[in-house]
This record gives structure tokens, sequence and C-alpha cells, in this order.
């Protein structure tokens, strides 16, 4: 690697999913970990619907995944989590 160079893939504290468990890679908690989900709060701040694009997409490669796991609990552990707010018309 040549000097300054950084590696590429997910850092220590990334707390990055590790499939096909869908834990943390840093912690070992069920992703998306406590940490991570302030971390995506946060950087997906002034748009939620892309945040959850993003949390279906995952959520749907772990049910792929997690064939045994009950869908209902796999939601509220992808996207049941994430804040609702109020609709502006």
């Amino acid at each position: 690697m040549t000097p300054g160079a950084k590696a590429s893939g997910p850092g220590p504290d990334d707390h990055a999913p590790v499939t096909p468990d869908w834990n943390c890679g840093s912690c070992g908690e069920e992703w998306p970990c406590a940490t991570k989900r302030i971390r995506l709060l946060d950087e997906y701040q002034v748009d939620r619907a892309a945040l959850s694009v993003y949390l279906g997409s995952c959520l749907a490669a772990a049910t792929q995944d997690l064939h045994a796991a009950p869908v209902v609990s796999l939601q509220a552990r992808f996207i049941g989590w994430v804040p609702r707010g109020g609709r502006t018309f």
C-alpha cells in the first residue's frame, strides 16, 4: 500500500454488518446495533426516505440469509426503529 493510502473496506469501528448472520462486526450485537442506528440517523438526518430505502434493501437481503427468523421481528430490527416524522402538505 502506498504511504498515506487508506485500506478499503469497513474499519474496526464502522459497525458494519457481517453476513450471513447480520451481526455487527464491531460490537457483535444484531445489526443495526445501537451505535450504528445513531450514526445512520445522523448521516441521513435530512433524507429519512433515503434511510428507509437503504434499510429496506438491507432487510430484503437479511430475509434471504435469516430465512428462519420471523419477518415481523426482522422488520422491527431493520426499519421499526426509524422515527416517523409527521407529513407536511
